[in-house]
């Protein structure tokens, strides 16, 4: 039986980044990614998503951000991510997709269909994209129009002369906003009041916001995004909605949901052809289920107070991309991080094996 002493989950940023820094530390893993194609999540965005609209790509260790401009990023950043890959040999077979994890008399077992892998250690490195959120809402199966969540966002030119719903308080919501107020009619619910901020986004901001995120991981809850407590700010590209104001229409959440659009506890309603669910994303991580890491407060617990990603319930185990480091630059930080766990986890295990 061939152990491998690290397995990663998951080719985008983050786990390329855990690749590089375990391949420099001379520790023989894989990696094992579910799509056909390098490029992570990014492959999978909206065509008429540029390199000038995304957040910002950090760069991978060792290698060069992709630049700005107006090329797609669904091409730009696979393009990058294959081309880190090559030049750095790293070790990813795909498509490989994983149904579950368990554990077999201490080494861990990884399932995908009728494959499986035995290693040592293992870093979870599959983010969010593939777990869309979508909340309930009476009546949402009547209706007729058309529901999209951002997985499914096809480009503004697709809303043209409908009348366009979105739904959520995320900088998510406020690009679509963006991007369709000057093409179409647009409305805009959140459950609560958005937050906006007009001042300079400081590292001292930055840090400020993982650190929310971080206190609830270290207690075990469930994690929230980054983006998600550092408020919203308003792009060049946003400020045209802004002047038509799209912004300022927004309205509380309605109550339920009717054939032809929206009815809200008042009994007002609003006819809509289209409702557009910017309401984010939820860690993928229910292959890890059969290692029973969750806390009894929902979430994986991490160490160093939240600020690592070994999981507190198995150190063997890893994650990145997943609370404080659900974000470009805290993805890479967490790949040397994770490596360095993976590297502490296997010191144990032989220690133990000698001392046994």
């Amino acid at each position: 039986m061939e152990i491998t002493e690290s397995i990663v989950v998951g080719a985008g940023q983050a786990g390329l980044s855990t690749s590089y820094h375990l391949k420099r530390l001379g520790i023989d893993h894989l990696v094992l990614d579910a799509n056909d194609a390098p490029g992570g999540a990014w492959q999978h965005r909206w065509d008429a998503l540029t390199m000038n609209d995304v957040h910002g790509v950090a760069e991978l260790p060792g290698a060069e951000a992709p630049t700005r401009g107006m090329q797609r990023a669904n091409v730009a950043v696979p393009a990058s991510f294959s081309a880190y890959e090559r030049d750095h040999a790293l070790p990813v077979l795909r498509p490989v997709k994983i149904d579950r994890v368990t554990d077999d008399d201490g080494l861990l077992v990884v399932h995908a269909d009728d494959r499986h892998w035995h290693t040592r250690t293992l870093v979870n490195a599959t983010g969010t994209w593939t777990q869309p959120f979508l909340p309930h809402y009476p009546g949402v199966e009547t209706f007729v129009g058309e529901q999209l969540h951002t997985v499914d966002y096809p480009g503004p030119a697709h809303f043209a002369g409908k009348r366009v719903l979105v739904v959520g308080g995320g900088a998510s919501a406020v690009q679509f906003l963006g991007a369709l107020a000057p093409v179409t009619e647009t409305l805009w619910v959140t459950r609560r009041e958005p937050v906006w901020r007009d001042d300079d986004f400081t590292p001292e901001a930055g840090a400020a916001a993982v650190a929310l995120v971080e206190k609830r991981v270290a207690q075990g809850l469930p994690p929230q995004s980054v983006v998600g407590v550092t408020g919203l700010m308003l792009r060049p590209q946003e400020r045209e909605a802004e002047r038509l104001g799209a912004y300022a229409r927004r309205l509380p959440m309605f109550e339920r949901i009717e054939p032809d659009g929206v009815r809200w506890s008042d009994g007002s309603f609003e006819e809509v052809d289209v409702i557009l669910w910017a309401t984010g994303f939820r860690p993928a991580i229910a292959h890890l289920a059969p290692l029973r890491l969750r806390s009894a407060a929902g979430g994986i617990q991490l160490d160093r107070n939240g600020r690592g990603t070994t999981a507190v319930a198995d150190p063997r185990i890893q994650l990145v991309g997943y609370g404080p480091s659900a974000s470009t630059i805290g993805a890479n930080r967490a790949g040397r991080s994770a490596a360095t766990g993976v590297q502490r986890s296997l010191k144990r295990a032989a220690e133990l094996i000698t001392t046994g």
